[in-house]
């Protein structure tokens, strides 16, 4: 068994506990939760497991080295001392991106700048010719992370990037409606509630269906990676391509959904693109869509759980945003008896006008927005009359929770840093705002097999017809009845391979 290595999974602001737990159901070691990501130890399955397995990580990176900067100069130094005839030759392209929290080193792209000259510097002295770099779609993907750990002095971590494009494209999002919900975030928030698929599951304001979909993978334990065109490790030199089919085609852990996933908004173009999305990932038969105004929700006649990710006034105008509110609140309370309804929203004014006491508050980020995930547990009559009858509104992890100091202020600082970083980043060099901050061996192109119906030997070309064939999305899994789904899985029992997405006759 190959050795084990570091590694590391990225995430959102608040999602880091849920992706921890992710990684130990996994199998992964050494599970630390950081900001913003979760260190672990695996050897190759693992790392491609995490790529593959996670419905919370946007990035899983290997590193290749540490060390400590003073200046630009040792950066350039350092990266110069490792040997990168082991990762590139002069007929792979490779692209470099960089997070900087440093008072020294103030501007990422000119890190990504010292990096890349480091490294075709040696090359071009080793080999008398250089490396090209590709920005959209290098052959190897490396990411430098430096940090202050003492005045004058940063700590500086090199990775290489196995998954290349962010792990929240999925791949069956066909089409989108405004500001929709990042499937990392919408699997994190269906995850944060405990939900596994033991009940109905319900989004009032589904838009394209992000939530929707998130939680039929969830509910039957499918990997959200089923959908995916390519990782980053395929281009690597040491792929193993039979490894990965093995993880690819494995469904020994998927489980049946006994019970249905409904979705609703009030404007027919959403409906129609979350069907459409539901569609594309072949789970029509787990997922209901329907035109309707959440004002007109009525008791569902199952045992349900409600999330939602209503408007908030920032990215989409609502009129009257906080009648909007109002409007929830009370259809939650006469219309979701004795279920639990869990709501993501940014303004306190907002869930003001919900007028329910939420159990639970949780902080979590929405792009740059601090917002909070609230769980309402809907009953009938008084509090008091509940409890009498042993009813729970707070467990004990939730009173934990509820109880830790300074919740939703340890963060603001990274808040603040994370907006400078962005502003740095879209903006040339040379128009750079400045911020002072207190210290504190590949096969096939890399190509992929289909994961074929166990029922069905077809050739792929056989299977498919020419209008659901588009390179730049994923095969749009018609034959909902076959196999939960249609999901396409490799014939283990023998036969030619095909490949998962052909590019070339595409």
């Amino acid at each position: 068994m190959e050795n084990e290595f570091e590694l590391i999974a990225k995430t959102f602001m608040g999602l880091e506990p849920v992706l921890a737990k992710e990684l130990t159901q996994l199998g992964a070691n050494n599970v630390k939760i950081g900001r913003r990501m979760v260190s672990f130890t695996g050897d190759k399955e693992m790392m491609y497991r995490a790529n593959f397995s996670l419905h919370t990580a946007i990035k899983i990176l290997k590193p290749i080295a540490h060390f400590k900067a003073q200046s630009a100069d040792d950066v350039y130094e350092e990266i110069k001392k490792i040997d990168w005839t082991e990762y590139l030759d002069n007929d792979r392209t490779f692209a470099v991106d960089s997070v900087v929290f440093s008072e020294e080193f103030r501007h990422s792209k000119f890190v990504s700048y010292k990096v890349k000259d480091a490294i075709v510097d040696q090359l071009r002295e080793k080999t008398g010719s250089r490396p090209n770099i590709s920005v959209a779609n290098p052959d190897l993907r490396l990411h430098i992370h430096i940090a202050d750990v003492a005045p004058g002095k940063s700590e500086c971590t090199l990775c290489l990037d196995s998954s290349g494009e962010s792990l929240h494209r999925r791949g069956y999002r066909q089409e989108s409606v405004e500001a929709p919900l990042n499937e990392v975030l919408a699997a994190g928030m269906i995850l944060m509630t405990g939900w596994q698929g033991e009940t109905d599951f319900i989004d009032p304001m589904c838009g394209s269906g992000t939530l929707l979909i998130e939680a039929a993978l969830i509910a039957r334990n499918m990997a959200p990676g089923l959908f995916r065109k390519e990782y980053a490790f395929e281009k690597w030199p040491d792929f193993d391509a039979d490894l990965f089919d093995q993880i690819y085609n494995d469904d020994s852990k998927e489980r049946e959904f006994k019970h249905h996933i409904y979705g609703y908004d009030v404007d027919i173009k959403a409906v129609n693109t979350a069907r459409l999305n539901a569609k594309a990932a072949g789970l029509t038969a787990d997922i209901t869509v329907e035109e309707q105004d959440f004002k007109n929700f009525t008791q569902p006649k199952e045992k349900s759980i409600l999330v939602c990710n209503p408007p908030y006034g920032e990215r989409i105008s609502t009129p009257d945003l906080l009648g909007t509110y109002r409007m929830i609140g009370e259809r939650l309370k006469h219309q979701f008896l004795n279920n639990d309804a869990w709501i993501l929203s940014y303004r306190e004014e907002c869930f003001e006008q919900i007028g329910l006491k939420p159990s639970i508050k949780i902080p979590v980020y929405n792009g740059s927005l601090e917002c909070e995930f609230r769980k309402y547990q809907i009953f009938d009559g008084k509090l008091k009359d509940f409890r009498s009858e042993g009813g729970v509104v707070k467990t004990d992890d939730e009173k934990r929770q509820m109880a830790e100091k300074h919740r939703f202020k340890k963060n603001r600082e990274f808040k603040q840093r994370l907006d400078e970083q962005e502003e740095n980043e879209n903006s040339d060099i040379r128009s750079f705002t400045f911020h002072k901050h207190e210290m504190d061996s590949k096969d096939s192109k890399g190509s992929r097999y289909p994961r074929k119906a166990k029922d069905s030997r077809e050739p792929r070309d056989s299977r498919d017809s020419k209008d659901s064939r588009d390179s730049r999305k994923p095969r749009d899994f018609r034959d909902n009845n076959r196999n939960r789904g249609g999901h396409e899985r490799f014939d283990r029992s023998g036969g030619k391979r095909n490949k998962r997405f052909d590019h070339d006759d595409e």
